[in-house]
């Protein structure tokens, strides 16, 4: 008798991998990370909508795979739009710093260091854009020497623009625009009481079939979100309808960051 715990494990065909695929995904991966890291910075939580991230693409590969895998991102991050530059656009106001590391190229260069670090202070944005983009870059000291740089041999950090948060990882920049506006920022309240709409099914038991009814204890903060995405939220968590009422008999009461949401809902 044949068993499967005496066969063999089928070899893997290693030509049908899509490397290409794998560096795309390996990208989207990196490039969420970042800004989900950059909302964690600005307090953003990923329920709430923001407007944009803008991503300057080092060279036309770079470009071709970010832009498809675009969409990825922006629902994994919940941005509106994923901007991709081409390698030769720069992003407007975006202002790269460069500094050497004093570790690396002081065992090379020892006694042109302090050459070396008038040069770093004197590149120009061209510059340390292009050293960003090499492997390896050669620039000649006043004295005549040639100073070859790596990629260890230096840090290249980007400044905060206003309204905006940059993270640096290797080749990679992202900047995010951090502006909540208030049409963004009723999304991101009706997304969070899809969310704690949700909880409060699961808690009360009911089937995920199961139609509910939700009223709202009116209030400043909830009539327009309620007003533009009822629906939605409606269709998210299954009820007939979500309204705002003047006032609940058996409510919940959730706390959300600033304000207190007056919630009742019902099995129908």
């Amino acid at each position: 008798m044949s068993s499967v715990h005496l066969t063999d494990f089928p070899k893997a065909d290693e030509s049908l991998i899509d490397k290409n695929l794998e560096e795309c995904m390996s990208l989207a991966q990196q490039i969420s990370s970042m800004i989900l890291a950059l909302r964690r910075k600005a307090d953003k939580k990923v329920r709430q909508p923001l407007l944009k991230a803008v991503v300057p693409a080092s060279d036309e590969k770079t470009f071709s795979q970010i832009n498809y895998i675009a969409d990825l991102i922006r629902s994994e991050v919940n941005i509106k739009e994923l901007q991709v530059l081409a390698p030769d656009v720069e992003m407007e106001n975006i202002v790269k710093r460069i500094k050497p590391n004093f570790k690396t190229l002081g065992k090379k260069y020892g006694k042109f260091m302090k050459e070396i670090a008038a040069a770093f202070a004197n590149f120009d944005k061209k510059t340390v854009s292009e050293i960003e983009k090499s492997e390896k870059y050669v620039f000649a000291l006043s004295s005549g020497e040639n100073i070859e740089l790596e990629s260890g041999d230096y840090d290249i950090f980007t400044e905060d623009m206003d309204g905006w948060l940059v993270a640096n990882e290797g080749k990679l920049t992202v900047a995010l625009d951090i502006e909540v506006t208030p049409e963004l920022y009723r999304e991101g309240i009706a997304r969070e009481l899809v969310n704690r709409i949700q909880n409060i099914r699961k808690s009360s038991g009911y089937e995920i079939v199961d139609k509910i009814s939700v009223k709202i204890l009116q209030s400043e903060n909830l009539n327009s979100v309620i007003a533009d995405y009822g629906n939605y939220i409606a269709a998210q968590v299954l009820a007939n309808e979500i309204i705002c009422v003047p006032a609940l008999e058996n409510s919940t009461e959730l706390d959300f960051d600033e304000f207190k949401v007056n919630i009742e809902v019902e099995k129908i």
